[in-house]
């Protein structure tokens, strides 16, 4: 779909606007939760100002959505084909209408209490949620393509922090001859390398994951709800980066503080490691088509960082409160989605 034919159609029909402004919503609240964890350690040990940072991801969220999408669109294909909203295109539009609205309240219920809350689990049980209230059962959800969530929360884990705890270990044993003064500025440089290529990555994974829904509702609007395959237009790739980008500006620092400052207490060594490390899985995972967290890679590669030092520089309450709010995302956001979609399906 072409921008002029895409612009003709919004304007012409009202529910496609309704969708359209119900799934932005979600990319922006993705920008505004999910997205300043990119830049959370290089903010956090100054390496770079809180403007330049947003300036940087914004860039660097646009470069990761264009790139990998045009590399291996997998990712978006994976959520596409994970539930099923098939059937009366009406119904199926107001059941991912209703996902839309259920994704926003949780959301927005977890940045009011700084908890870091993974925007794509959200996305995922939201829409899972619906296409079960959709479908009467679990025939909404296809469970090949739903079981990559695990390995996601597999690889978000374990990869992350692994690789977190190795590459510090690493990066210590190789200079720890060296004046820490004389290292300064090589990692003070090191940090804004890896804050950039967390916001790349983390517009390579969550960038295909929210365009793809953006283009089921445009094809459930118009009446099509069994499209199969479909091929992701530069003008989506350039929206989706801008009002991601738009978020990380509005919001972003309360999250910010929370995992780059809260967590674990980073000097920039550190901080580098643990961003070098999230984004090195982040893209073995967006190559293997596997959906996963932003959020939970760079916060367990964190946990990584500081467990390497000392497991008593992890503040684990913090961590507690991250885990039990990811514990609660699928039942809780997909229970909303579920609910909404029951709504949104008796009034519409």
């Amino acid at each position: 779909m072409n921008l002029s034919d895409f612009l003709n159609q919004l304007f012409s029909n009202p529910v496609l606007a309704i969708t359209v402004l119900l799934t932005l919503a979600v990319i922006l609240i993705n920008g505004w939760t999910d997205a300043p964890n990119a830049i959370a350690t290089c903010v956090s040990t100054r390496a770079i100002s809180p403007r330049n940072a947003i300036i940087m991801a914004s860039i660097f969220n646009f470069l990761g959505v264009l790139i990998m999408t045009l590399i291996n669109s997998t990712v978006a294909q994976t959520i596409y084909k994970m539930v099923d909203f098939g059937g009366d295109a009406s119904n199926a539009l107001a059941a991912l209408c209703a996902a839309m609205v259920g994704i926003v309240i949780w959301a927005t219920l977890a940045w009011v209490f700084g908890i870091p809350t993974s925007e794509s689990h959200a996305l995922i049980a939201g829409i899972s949620g619906a296409a079960i209230a959709l479908q009467n059962g679990f025939g909404g959800i296809n469970g090949a393509e739903w079981v990559k969530v695990l390995y996601g929360l597999v690889l978000s884990t374990v990869l992350g922090f692994g690789s977190g705890w190795l590459i510090v270990k690493g990066i210590e044993a190789i200079f720890r001859k060296i004046d820490r003064r004389k290292t300064e500025k090589l990692f003070k440089n090191g940090q804004i390398f890896g804050g950039a290529a967390m916001a790349f990555m983390h517009g390579a994974q969550d960038g295909q994951k929210f365009m793809s829904v953006f283009l089921l509702g445009v094809f459930l609007a118009q009446g099509n709800a069994n499209v199969t395959s479909f091929v992701i237009p530069i003008w989506l790739m350039v929206l989706c980066s801008l009002v991601m980008a738009l978020g990380t500006s509005i919001g972003g620092y309360r999250i910010i503080k929370t995992v780059g400052m809260d967590m674990v207490k980073l000097e920039k060594y550190q901080g580098f490691a643990s961003d070098l490390s999230a984004a090195g899985c982040l893209l073995f995972s967006s190559l293997i088509g596997v959906p996963v967290s932003t959020t939970h890679m760079k916060t367990t590669a964190i946990m990584g960082v500081g467990s390497a030092k000392r497991l008593s520089l992890v503040k684990w309450g913090v961590v507690k409160e991250m885990v039990l709010t990811w514990i609660l995302t699928f039942p809780g956001c997909g229970l909303i989605g579920f609910v909404m979609a029951k709504l949104f399906i008796a009034i519409f």
